[in-house]
């Protein structure tokens, strides 16, 4: 709610660009900073129904998913918490063992993917056993919506 209703339309747009990549963006946050002048944002009925005005249908995800994702990374700093969590585990890791990661989104993947990457160029002990990510097949997308965007990355502390 914070965020919502005293964040700069500048700022909202980068958040939601970002951590969102939400493509109107802009549309999204001018449309927030608009409705303010006549009230708070105090609902999430209230933002889902601005935003589904400001941002055209794609005929995908619901108009307000990018933006609520972008909310949720941002205010629980989810990013940052994936930079620092993932070296203490991977400096856990015993002789033969081995952590696996599953990210939901672009922005987790990537991190994991060069935070891998970099450890493994720095401790020759370490091994990428997916060089690419492992995803979900078709038919497991059909049975759980949710797993469509899972992406699995593994690494290995050698024996």
């Amino acid at each position: 709610e914070e965020i919502i209703n005293s964040y700069a339309e500048r700022e909202l747009a980068q958040i939601f660009f970002e951590l969102g990549e939400e493509r109107h963006s802009r549309r999204a946050a001018k449309a927030i900073v608009e409705a303010r002048r006549k009230g708070r944002i105090d609902t999430t009925a209230k933002l889902v129904e601005l935003l589904s005005s400001a941002i055209p249908s794609s005929g995908g995800i619901h108009r307000a998913t990018r933006v609520f994702q972008a909310l949720r990374i941002a205010v629980n700093d989810e990013l940052n918490v994936i930079r620092e969590a993932l070296p203490q585990a991977v400096s856990l890791l015993a002789p033969g063992g081995i952590l696996c990661v599953i990210s939901f989104h672009s922005l987790e993947d990537r991190i994991v993917k060069h935070l891998f990457r970099d450890l493994a160029k720095a401790d020759p002990s370490l091994e990428i056993l997916t060089k690419k990510p492992i995803e979900p097949t078709f038919e497991e997308c059909r049975k759980n919506r949710r797993a469509r965007s899972a992406k699995l990355r593994v690494l290995q502390r050698r024996q």
